[in-house]
């Protein structure tokens, strides 16, 4: 497949507003799952270590599983990867109001619904990076709005539905509507060069269509061979019955003769088929190892490395509000008659504002998006470290507010990436660094749960989730100073088609 030019626009922009749409219905319900948070609480009795499990699997296995998710777009397409996982994270949900105890949540809520979730957010940002170069930074912010914009909805929209409907209802209500993503999958119209010829086939690969097309070649002979002697014999046996004896006693010897010659043919056939099987065999090998060397010559630059590192640390730490934000509210005895908008909408609403505004800073030449990112690291560890003095309503929702506004971060970190390792490795990098943010996802709430459960208070989490994004964004920035620039020129060569952050940012 051969890509043309991005056009930074025209149909880029459909696929702008199908994806956002298409975040905004799968994210909306796992990203507001602290309302449900609170129901599986009351209804199974379970430790909160232990339940936040399902919340934290759903926003984290979907990032585990991005490698998969990267070849499963690189090898199918973003639209027909986008459709299938639109019935995954449907029958997820569904599922989910049938079960019986919080196992069965995690691996209808937290697997199903999580995989279905990661497979889309890798399809919608590798087709956006391939339609948009010039203003890749703001349609990644308007895309990553959705899944901000389905937390502020969703937060409220299944609060409500639960007072309706129940929570059985509720889940089969917002399931219902996450069929909505197969009509956006279907506008995911691959961006291809029509006019350009395919790639050549490799010789490997040739030798399936040489030798299918030998067979038919031989196989039509052969027919045509028989139905001739077939129409003459049969010619002749109308005409003289003695001759159509004697030459059907010929026709058997000849055949007899083609037979062995047939079993010739097959042996050598096995062996070409044999042969083939190896060579496809080594190849896949060679593939297996090319992608492991690919990632090691990633970890050379020191710059993903240490992003690599911040991201972890990050998802450890500052994913947890968002979950459980509500159930400290609850903790600090806080009467929901002063509640005027649920915190998890506040958060909501106001990293869709983040992601707009740290989305459109990143196509400013003058702004250093590494720098940015770092500082987005920095003040929400600051933000963590201020949730435990808050004990009223206002304070809460201000630093909802903060937290919300600089998880928007979320926009820039592919334009981070890319420009980190370039385009061309974006897929294999990208899927590597959201293995670890789903790792950091996986594990950040049911760690701050079981804090909780030992102290009895959120204060001690807190603290810990401050200090982990605090220490990435240190490391990230120790590695972004120029000062190592220098350093790295004279004691390392980056292998070809590998960049530093200062020549893929000054590109």
């Amino acid at each position: 497949m051969v890509f043309r030019k991005p056009p930074d626009g025209g149909w880029g922009w459909v696929i702008v507003v199908v994806s956002f749409f298409t975040q905004f219905l799968c994210y909306g319900s796992p990203l507001a799952v602290g309302v449900l948070y609170l129901e599986w609480l009351d209804a199974f009795g379970e430790g909160k270590g232990k339940t936040a499990w399902v919340g934290s699997l759903a926003n984290g296995i979907g990032l585990l599983a991005s490698p998969v998710c990267s070849i499963c777009v690189s090898s199918f397409g973003a639209r027909p990867v986008a459709i299938f996982s639109g019935f995954m994270v449907a029958g997820g949900l569904m599922m989910s109001s049938f079960a019986p105890n919080i196992y069965f949540l995690y691996v209808s809520y937290g697997i199903v619904v999580g995989l279905g979730c990661g497979l889309l957010y890798t399809a919608t940002v590798t087709i956006t990076c391939q339609y948009f170069d010039k203003r890749r930074g703001l349609a990644l912010g308007l895309i990553s709005t959705g899944s901000s914009v389905g937390l502020f909805i969703y937060a409220a929209l299944q609060r409500e539905l639960i007072e309706l409907y129940g929570l059985d209802g509720c889940l089969l209500i917002v399931g219902a509507l996450s069929l909505n993503i197969l009509a956006c999958g279907s506008l995911m119209r691959p961006l291809e060069s029509s006019s350009s010829p395919p790639p050549e086939k490799t010789c490997v690969e040739k030798v399936p269509d040489q030798y299918f097309v030998y067979h038919e070649k031989e196989k039509t002979a052969e027919e045509n061979i028989s139905i001739l002697e077939k129409g003459y014999t049969d010619e002749k046996c109308v005409n003289n019955v003695p001759d159509c004896k004697q030459e059907s006693i010929l026709n058997k010897n000849v055949l007899s003769a083609i037979n062995i010659n047939e079993k010739d043919t097959y042996k050598k056939k096995v062996v070409e088929q044999t042969n083939f099987c190896k060579q496809l065999a080594k190849r896949k090998w060679q593939l297996y190892l090319t992608y492991w060397k690919e990632t090691m010559v990633l970890f050379k630059n020191k710059v993903f490395s240490a992003l690599f590192v911040a991201i972890l640390l990050f998802d450890i730490g500052g994913f947890p509000p968002s979950l459980l934000m509500e159930d400290v509210a609850r903790s600090a005895n806080i009467s929901e008659d002063d509640y005027y908008m649920p915190l998890i909408s506040i958060i909501g609403i106001m990293t869709t504002v983040g992601k707009l505004i740290l989305g459109i800073l990143a196509d400013f030449k003058w702004v250093n998006t590494l720098y940015l990112y770092v500082t987005t690291l920095l003040m929400t560890g600051v933000a963590l470290f201020a949730i435990p003095f808050a004990k009223s309503y206002l304070t809460l929702a201000m630093l909802s507010g903060i937290l919300g506004f600089l998880t928007g971060n979320w926009s820039i970190f592919p334009y981070v990436t890319t420009k980190t390792v370039g385009i061309e490795k974006l897929t294999h990098a990208y899927g590597i660094l959201m293995f670890f943010a789903g790792l950091g996802n996986s594990l950040g709430p049911p760690i701050v749960g079981w804090f909780y459960d030992w102290t009895q208070e959120y204060n001690t989490a807190f603290y810990f989730s401050g200090f982990c994004v605090l220490l990435g964004g240190f490391l990230l920035l120790l590695a972004a100073l120029p000062c190592w620039n220098a350093c790295t020129n004279q004691s390392s060569k980056l292998p070809p088609n590998t960049y530093s952050y200062k020549v893929a940012s000054n590109a």
